[in-house]
């Protein structure tokens, strides 16, 4: 069991396969040599991922959504971790994983109509084994992980991966998970995207140790810092701690290290508690600029790619605003019809409640 030995140490330098200028760095433990299809699918998909927020964050300005979170900058952070894994790999994510759930086949329809509430939660995410979004900071980690123990006891090989913030890692629930994790040796990866930002708390404010990786330490689990701008890094580091979980080798806490360029919702204000200069600094660390710079010196990025990327970007694009501009709102009474299998006396009686209330009001 991983909690019955010492956690190996925790190098505070995050692993790096790819600088920010793009050029390769002397890395030699972990290696970037994919093949080109992978390398070329890793940036479309990273660039497919910007430009689906992008129209996320413009639908909700038109009024078509009442919320959005956006994770530009974290797009190589979320394709990394994920495209490493097997499909039958359960994701649990919290709410800012369109690239994630981009790779898992979830189109852009579906996406949307999490944020629109026609769904109550993804529940059909389900089908390319990706749990409902988690709006409820950390608890997905114990759902995570709960899934792990249930593979280990039905004998599958597959993997969990909990995509936590750094700030859910404050929560009491992040804290149970990666115990039970540690004590009964799950099959669980804890793949926190620190994004420096709870909010407007900044991760300095919630934590005093090193980093959010050495916390790994306390739970007897390895710990890794990884670029989080550095979508080589990010597949690498999750490949190997994917792998050890599946050969019964425990869980591991993995912290990618990246940065927010957007506010935390589209209801927040960024202005008010990050200064321009801090934003300036990242930007200048694009996970995407950064990229594709390597891309260009390697080979593998042409005008047919870049028109094949651009080409599916523009589609999607438009999947997403004709499946959201003008769609229908959710029958309120699904919330109720959808909590058990057969609805119980008192749901339905607040069910006619709600419904006797919203007759009057049209």
């Amino acid at each position: 069991m991983a909690g019955m030995y010492p956690a190996p140490s925790v190098d505070l330098d995050p692993v790096r396969l790819v600088d920010a200028d793009g050029s390769p760095t002397a890395e030699t433990r972990f290696s970037r040599d994919l093949p080109h299809e992978t390398l070329a699918w890793l940036y479309e998909s990273m660039v497919v991922t910007r430009d689906l927020d992008t129209e996320f964050i413009n639908l909700q300005r038109q009024g078509e959504l009442a919320l959005y979170a956006s994770c530009r900058g974290q797009e190589a952070a979320q394709i990394g971790a994920t495209a490493c894994l097997r499909k039958t790999d359960w994701l649990f994510p919290q709410y800012r994983e369109i690239g994630a759930f981009l790779l898992r086949g979830i189109t852009p329809g579906q996406m949307g109509a999490v944020w629109r509430g026609k769904w109550h939660g993804g529940t059909e995410f389900t089908s390319r084994c990706v749990a409902p979004i988690a709006i409820p900071i950390g608890t997905h980690g114990l759902h995570a992980v709960g899934a792990a123990m249930a593979a280990q006891r039905l004998g599958e090989d597959s993997v969990t991966v909990a995509f936590l913030g750094d700030g859910a890692t404050s929560e009491g629930d992040a804290h149970e998970a990666l115990n039970f994790a540690s004590v009964f040796n799950a099959p669980c990866v804890f793949f926190v995207q620190n994004n420096q930002w709870a909010i407007s708390v900044p991760v300095s404010r919630q934590q005093a140790g090193p980093s959010i990786a050495h916390r790994a330490t306390g739970y007897g689990m390895p710990g890794v810092r990884v670029d989080g701008n550095d979508v080589l890094a990010c597949y690498a580091v999750m490949a190997e701690a994917a792998e050890q979980a599946r050969q019964g080798g425990g869980p591991t806490l993995i912290e990618a290290v990246t940065y927010r360029m957007g506010p935390h919702t589209t209801s927040d204000d960024p202005t008010r508690y990050r200064s321009a200069t801090d934003l300036d600094d990242w930007l200048a660390r694009d996970p995407i600029a950064r990229y594709r710079t390597y891309l260009q010196a390697t080979g593998v990025l042409d005008d047919r790619l870049e028109q094949r990327v651009a080409a599916r970007s523009l589609r999607l694009c438009a999947e997403l605003r004709d499946t959201i501009v003008g769609a229908t709102d959710a029958d309120p009474a699904e919330l109720f019809d959808n909590v058990y299998a057969e609805i119980t006396p008192d749901l339905a009686r607040q069910r006619d409640q709600l419904l006797a209330e919203l007759a009057k009001e049209a």
